[in-house]
């Protein structure tokens, strides 16, 4: 089942900028890697499992996913302009004070309306499940290394974020650096809410 080709795509979807990765930067700055590994779980075991569910009920997926995804893009994109608001408010000491990393629970959950994550699943399933073998062995096999690829990858946006924190000790570039992300995160949601929009029409 392995394949460089699967190697590349995986860790290309992976490592590109997404709500994903804006958000795990944003944790690493005001939470630090550690305190951020829940997170990075949730999203590579998360996608796992979304893989896993997707490969085994591909016909069924296939089906309704041009009703059903666009929905769950709306509500995806609608949870990162809450998060986003969540990171600019972080931004004052206030904020700060109250905010917390994303749980394990809440990362994982976020893949199932998370429309980068949709693309990255449908495509990967698509090409790189054997045709007629969307088993339980077969399809755990391809979750497992799409897991296996996604978490080494995304850590670098943590690490990255982690890496600022000395810097980010200073209340002015601290709220530079949220409010930086929160806008990101924001023309993320607007650009990928266009799209999912557009599919409704």
């Amino acid at each position: 089942m392995f394949n460089p080709a699967l190697l590349s795509y995986v860790a290309l979807m992976s490592v590109t900028p997404g709500p994903n990765n804006l958000m795990l930067a944003a944790s690493g700055g005001n939470f630090g890697f550690r305190r951020s590994i829940p997170h990075l779980l949730g999203i590579s075991i998360g996608h796992g499992i979304q893989v896993l569910i997707v490969g085994m009920l591909l016909a069924w997926v296939m089906a309704g996913i041009h009703t059903v995804r666009p929905i769950l893009g709306v509500f995806g994109c609608a949870y990162l302009l809450w998060l986003s608001w969540k990171i600019w408010k972080a931004a004052s000491p206030e904020g700060k004070e109250a905010a917390k990393p994303m749980s394990f629970l809440a990362a994982a959950l976020f893949q199932w309306i998370n429309p980068k994550a949709w693309v990255m699943v449908i495509n990967t399933v698509i090409l790189f499940l054997p045709a007629g073998q969307n088993n339980l062995f077969t399809a755990g096999g391809l979750a497992l290394l799409c897991a296996l690829i996604n978490l080494p990858c995304i850590c670098i946006w943590a690490w990255l974020g982690d890496a600022l924190r000395q810097h980010l000790l200073v209340p002015k570039i601290l709220k530079l650096f949220n409010g930086s992300m929160a806008s990101l995160m924001a023309i993320t949601a607007f650009f990928l809410l266009q799209g999912e929009l557009a599919v409704l029409t």
